[in-house]
C-alpha cells in the first residue's frame, strides 16, 4: 500500500480520461456500425419495419407523456401547497409505485384483466355471457402499455415538480392574491411556469424510461425499437441491422435531451422570499379536500397497493414454489446486484476525486461523458458491449490457436465481465451523481486545512472524504443495487449460458403464461426495490418538515 501513497494520485487524471474511453466505447460502436453499416440493410428496414417502430414509439411517448403530467403535477400541487385530510400520508406514499418495475406491473394487470382473469370471469358468471357477447378493455395493447408505463412512471414528474413547488416563494403568490387572481389561476398563471424546467426535466425522465422499456412492450405485442432491436439481434443474428436501430433509438434520446435542455434555456427564476409558499398552505372545503385524497390515493391504489397485494396472493396460495431454485435466483441476482454496486461506486469515487482535485477541461469532460449511458436503454448498451468484445475474444482465439494450437473459449464475451461492464455503463451516472453530491457539500477549505497539517490528498480522501461520504456511498451502492436488480434487456442479452436472475426468470415464466408461477420473482424484486423507495419517502418527508 506504501507505493499507492506515494502516488499522492497524480494518476487520476488518467485514470478518469481512461474510464469514460472505456465507459464511451459501447456508445462508439452503435454510432460506428451506423455509420458503415450496410444501406441495403436501411432500406429492408425502412421498407419493412421501420414505419412502425417510430409509429408505435411515438404514440407511446405522446400518452405516457400525457398520463405522467396529468397525474404527475396536480398530485404535487395538492400534497405541497394545500392542506385536505391525509396529505402528510400522501405526499411520501405517490412514490411507492417506482419500487414496481413496469413489465412486472403489466404481468399483474394481465393476470387480473385478461380473459382468464378473475374481473371478466366474474362478470361472465354473473351475466352469463360468452366470448365475443361483451366489450371489454384488451390489456395487451398499445393503450395497455401506455397505462402500465403512466401507473410506474409518474413519480419521476411528481417527485421534480413538488420539490419545485416547495421551493417556491409564498410572496409570489400572495402578489397574485392581491391582483385578484384566485388559487386556480395563481396555479396556471404562475406557479406552473416556474416550476416549468423542473417539470420537463421529470418528463424528460419518464420518456427516456418508456423509449428504453422492453418488457412491458413485448409482452404486451406491441412493436416499438426495443422490441425490434432484441429480435432483429436475436432471431436474424444481424448486428448491422440491430446496430442501425439502436442507432435511431439513440436519434431519439439524442432529441428528448436536447428538447429538455432548450426548455431551460435563458430561464432564469430566483425566489427572494424568505418564506415558502408550503409555509401558507391552501385550505380546501370538505368536498374540494375528499376529491384531492381520492385523485391522490387512485395512482397509489393502482399503481403499488392492488398489484403488490395480487403479487403476494398468488405467492402464498398458488404458485408453484421450489425453494432451491428460487435461492440459486435470488442469490444470483443479489450477488451479481451487489459486485456492479461496489465497482460503480469504487469508479464513482475514482471520478469524481479527480474532478474535485483537477479542475481542467480533459477530467471534467471525462466525468460527464462517464455518465452518458444512463441516457441510453439497455437494449443498445448492450449490442454496444458485445460486438467489441466479441471481436477481442476472436482476436484472443486465434492468437492462442496459432501459437499453442489449443483451443479456448470466450473470455469476456458470454461471462459475467460482459454484463458487469453493461451494467456500469448504463448506471454509472447514478453513482456518480450520488457520490459527486456528497463531494460537493464538503467545504474545500477542510482539504486546505489538512493539507497545512502535512497530509497528502490520499490521507484526505481516506481519513476525511471517505468518513464523511459514508451516507452517499451506501445511498449510491443501494440504489445501483436496485437498478441492476430490474435491469431486463441487458441481462438477457449479455447473461452467460444457462445463468438467471429474478428479473429474466419472471420475465420468461411471464412469457409462457405463467403468470401465478412468475409472482415470487416479482415479488422478491418490488420488496427489495421499496428499501430506496422508502429512503426517498423519509428524505420527503424530511424535507416538507424543514419548510414549515
Amino acid at each position: 500500500m506504501n507505493w499507492f501513497k506515494t502516488l499522492n494520485f497524480t494518476f487520476l487524471p488518467s485514470a478518469a480520461v481512461f474510464i469514460a474511453a472505456l465507459l464511451s466505447l459501447p456508445i462508439l460502436v452503435v454510432l460506428v456500425n451506423v455509420v458503415i453499416g450496410d444501406g441495403q440493410v436501411w432500406h429492408h428496414l425502412y421498407q419493412t419495419v421501420l414505419i412502425e417502430y417510430v409509429h408505435n414509439s411515438l404514440l407511446l411517448m405522446v400518452g405516457v407523456g400525457i398520463g405522467v403530467l396529468c397525474i404527475g403535477v396536480p398530485a404535487a400541487w395538492l400534497t405541497s401547497m394545500c392542506h385536505f385530510p391525509g396529505r402528510k400520508f400522501l405526499a411520501w406514499a405517490l412514490l411507492l409505485p417506482m419500487a414496481f418495475p413496469a413489465y412486472i406491473i403489466a404481468y399483474t394487470y394481465t393476470g387480473i384483466l385478461d380473459f382468464a382473469g378473475p374481473v371478466q370471469t366474474f362478470i361472465r358468471e354473473l351475466t352469463g355471457w360468452h366470448y365475443g357477447d361483451y366489450w371489454f378493455f384488451e390489456i395487451r395493447s398499445l393503450g395497455g402499455a401506455m397505462i402500465m408505463l403512466i401507473l410506474v412512471l409518474y413519480p419521476y414528474v411528481y417527485l421534480m415538480s413538488r420539490a419545485a413547488f416547495l421551493e417556491q416563494s409564498a410572496n409570489t403568490l400572495e402578489v397574485a392574491r392581491t391582483l385578484g387572481y384566485s388559487s386556480p389561476q395563481a396555479f396556471f398563471k404562475l406557479a406552473l411556469p416556474l416550476a416549468r424546467p423542473a417539470i420537463v426535466t421529470g418528463l424528460t425522465l419518464a420518456l427516456m424510461e418508456t423509449l428504453a422499456d422492453y418488457g412491458t412492450v413485448q409482452y404486451f405485442s406491441v412493436n416499438t425499437f426495443t422490441t425490434g432491436i432484441l429480435r432483429t439481434f436475436y432471431g436474424f443474428g444481424d448486428v448491422a441491422a440491430a446496430s442501425q436501430l439502436a442507432g435511431v433509438l439513440l436519434l431519439f434520446v439524442t432529441v428528448l435531451i436536447v428538447l429538455e435542455r432548450y426548455s431551460r434555456h435563458r430561464i432564469r427564476y430566483h425566489n427572494s422570499g424568505i418564506k415558502k409558499a408550503s409555509s401558507r398552505r391552501i385550505q380546501l372545503g370538505q368536498w374540494q379536500g375528499v376529491c384531492a385524497l381520492l385523485f391522490c390515493l387512485l395512482p397509489i391504489l393502482l399503481g403499488f397497493l392492488m398489484p403488490a397485494l395480487v403479487l403476494a396472493y398468488w405467492t402464498v396460495f398458488k404458485a408453484e414454489f421450489i425453494a432451491d431454485r428460487f435461492l440459486q435466483l435470488a442469490w444470483n441476482s443479489f450477488y451479481l446486484a451487489a459486485l456492479a454496486a461496489l465497482i460503480l461506486v469504487s469508479l464513482a469515487l475514482v471520478l469524481s476525486y479527480a474532478g474535485r482535485l483537477y479542475r481542467h477541461q480533459a477530467v471534467n469532460a471525462s466525468v460527464g461523458l462517464s455518465g452518458l449511458g444512463y441516457a441510453l436503454p439497455g437494449t443498445i448498451i448492450a449490442i454496444g458491449t458485445l460486438v467489441p468484445l466479441a471481436w477481442l475474444d476472436h482476436q484472443v482465439i486465434d492468437l492462442v490457436k496459432h501459437y499453442t494450437g489449443q483451443k479456448v473459449g470466450l473470455l469476456l464475451s458470454g461471462t459475467l465481465f460482459a454484463l458487469l461492464f453493461a451494467y456500469t455503463v448504463r448506471f454509472m451516472a447514478v453513482s456518480l451523481g450520488a457520490v459527486q453530491n456528497g463531494l460537493g457539500k464538503i467545504k474545500p477549505s477542510m482539504d486546505m486545512s489538512a493539507r497545512t497539517l502535512g497530509m497528502n490528498s490520499w490521507k484526505v480522501l481516506t481519513r476525511i472524504h471517505l468518513p464523511l461520504l459514508k451516507g452517499s456511498i451506501l445511498t449510491a451502492i443501494l440504489i445501483v443495487f436496485v437498478d441492476v436488480l430490474k435491469e431486463l434487456p441487458a441481462t438477457l442479452v449479455l447473461r452467460p449460458f444457462n445463468f438467471n436472475t429474478l428479473a429474466v426468470r419472471a420475465f420468461e415464466l411471464a412469457s409462457d403464461e405463467r403468470l401465478v408461477d412468475a409472482a415470487p420473482a416479482s415479488l422478491m424484486i418490488v420488496l427489495v426495490s421499496l428499501v430506496p423507495v422508502i429512503l426517498l419517502s423519509r428524505s420527503i418527508s424530511s424535507d416538507v418538515a424543514s419548510s414549515k
